[in-house]
């Protein structure tokens, strides 16, 4: 199960290690410290930081990238959101009562 916070991932930096998917953002900081030389080859997706891919191997992961669909979704939303507020916007200003008469 994806959402399964116990389920098992490979570390980029070091294939031997397998950590849990709850502790795994923190298991990336450390390792990308103790392998600067790894870090240096691995690109970070734009859609999700946790994905760490060879260089090379990045536009075609951004393609087929399954977190990809969540941003635009999420994009989507949040236009539509600004559209129907713009709609919705009425101004109900009111201009202040005034106490001064100019024809006197």
């Amino acid at each position: 199960d994806v959402l399964d916070p116990e389920r098992l991932i490979q570390c980029p930096y070091n294939k031997h290690h397998r950590i849990r998917a709850c502790r795994f953002p923190y298991h990336l900081v450390k390792c990308r410290k103790s392998y600067p030389e790894v870090a240096k080859e691995l690109a970070t997706c734009p859609f999700n930081a946790r994905h760490l891919v060879p260089q090379a191997d990045l536009s075609d992961h951004i393609t087929k990238c399954n977190d990809k669909g969540f941003i635009e979704q999420d994009i989507v939303n949040q236009l539509s959101g600004f559209q129907k507020e713009q709609m919705n916007a009425v101004s109900t200003w009111q201009a202040p009562p005034c106490d001064e008469d100019w024809e006197t």
